[in-house]
């Protein structure tokens, strides 16, 4: 870890010493999102016995947030080209802090609703920008050590979530799950205000109506694959999705006629950076899918309660914060898509054993295939994210960092609305867990597609040589 501190000449990045309050700023507001999320789903009972609701309803303090969250990160990530990466992260993380303090304090549902979605809101600022500061806090060389953490920070705070949450509701009452929030966000705005690296923003325009269609094309997208997989009709569903098409179509016309498009398509040329992408959204297809599928598997097949289902998934993020540093640290030495590759060779050796597991399977069977799982998503997760990152010039991180939040959140829900399109269908578990294994398959394709682009990007690195990546600031 002390590596990650220490300076050499002709480092780019911040010096040394000042990375290390940068980096908290950085651990704390992604801690306080990703925690939220999973922390927040154990208390809904509560929370629909308290405000007087169904648990229809309730679960809307879940959605709304997760939704907004999905829908604002393109937005913001090219928003931050123009406030600067350091203002929009800082106020992010003061938005979610108070609009935590608001639902600590509402007194029903829909006041509640109001103060989740600007915690979305707040988390989408943090998030969708998070990955690019950290290739702007660490210089090159360091980069696939700092994703390394960054993927052990996310990992760490889904699998504390649920205990975190599971601990305060045993002494205190679900307001005190966002009111935690408010000191831990407070002392992430003061780090992130005093040490996240200052830049000047872009004085030109913004495109507005492309923004306008993002929302719209990811909003509907999210609530037609929740519709998908909590059983909403067939017609809800696809108005939810005509409309995310609708908005997609109009979003693209619009980025090939903008000024300063919101997502500028050139990104996309770069061939490492557009297989990394698909790489990264087929792999978190895989992970969604299993997670959901899992839950049904260890309860309804295999007789375990919520409770030991909840430490039965434990190996995975455990698994996941072992190995993402190692393999982060790996990826700056070594061919970064050959250890992503690697990762995914164990992921979906592991999600075939879970497929393979019957009712009578013991805990141990279980517990190896999980944490073989976590193997390969730790070992994929970091490399991959090194290679979206290297690929793209410096001053279109923001918005490479954009697409990587936004290809994870889009990956994972898919997952989970196949688990209950399977469902719905009859099909048995194992055979979402097969269809978690293909989509491993196609992820596999990809980031195998550009082991010899990421080598020779790599060697020329070394040289010093400009590497191959398109300049094109539009």
């Amino acid at each position: 870890m002390s590596r990650l501190f220490d300076s050499r000449p002709g480092d780019d990045g911040l010096p040394g010493p000042e990375r290390r309050l940068a980096v908290l700023a950085l651990i704390l507001g992604t801690l306080m999102a990703v925690v939220d999320t999973t922390m927040v789903n154990i208390a809904l009972p509560s929370m629909a016995t308290d405000l007087g609701v169904s648990a229809s309803r309730v679960v809307w303090v879940t959605n709304l947030f997760q939704v907004v969250c999905a829908a604002f990160l393109l937005v913001f990530a090219a928003l931050s080209e123009l406030v600067s990466r350091r203002r929009l992260y800082a106020a992010g993380v003061a938005l979610f802090t108070l609009a935590a303090l608001g639902s600590a304090l509402a007194p029903n549902l829909e006041t509640l609703l109001l103060f989740r979605a600007l915690q979305g809101l707040g988390a989408a600022a943090t998030l969708s920008i998070g990955p690019s500061l950290y290739r702007s806090i660490f210089p090159s060389r360091l980069l696939g050590s700092a994703l390394g953490l960054s993927a052990l920070v996310v990992a760490g705070g889904y699998a504390a979530g649920p205990t975190l949450g599971g601990l305060v509701l045993s002494v205190a009452n679900w307001p005190w799950l966002f009111a935690l929030h408010v000191p831990l966000g407070l002392c992430a705005f003061w780090l992130a205000w005093r040490a996240l690296p200052r830049e000047a923003g872009r004085r030109d325009g913004f495109d507005w109506r492309g923004a306008l269609c993002s929302v719209a094309m990811l909003a509907g997208l999210f609530l037609g694959l929740d519709g998908l997989g909590h059983g909403a009709p067939a017609w809800q569903v696809l108005a939810w999705l005509a409309l995310s098409l609708l908005s997609a179509v109009l979003f693209l016309q619009r980025q090939r006629r903008a000024r300063h498009p919101l997502l500028p398509l050139s990104l996309f040329a770069e061939r490492r950076f557009t297989l990394a992408v698909s790489a990264s959204g087929l792999a978190f297809v895989g992970q969604g899918l299993a997670f959901v599928a899992l839950s049904f598997l260890y309860q309804q097949e295999m007789g375990f309660t919520p409770l030991e289902t909840a430490w039965m998934f434990t190996p995975w993020p455990l698994a996941i914060m072992l190995v993402g540093p190692l393999a982060g640290q790996l990826a700056d030495r070594v061919n970064p898509s050959l250890l992503s590759s690697s990762g995914l060779v164990l992921l979906l050796l592991g999600l075939a054993a879970l497929a393979g597991l019957d009712a009578e399977a013991g805990v141990v069977d279980s517990l190896w295939r999980t944490a073989l799982c976590g193997l390969g998503f730790g070992l994929f997760q970091p490399p991959n994210n090194r290679e979206m990152m290297a690929s793209v010039p410096r001053e279109r991180s923001a918005r490479a960092s954009g697409v990587m939040s936004t290809t994870r959140t889009v990956g994972q829900s898919l997952g989970v609305a196949l688990v209950g399109a399977f469902l719905a269908a009859g099909a048995p578990v194992q055979a979402t867990l097969w269809a978690g294994a293909g989509a491993c398959v196609l992820s596999l394709a990809a980031s195998l597609g550009r082991v010899s682009l990421a080598g020779r990007a790599q060697r020329e690195a070394r040289r010093g040589e400009p590497l191959r990546a398109s300049s094109d600031p539009d």
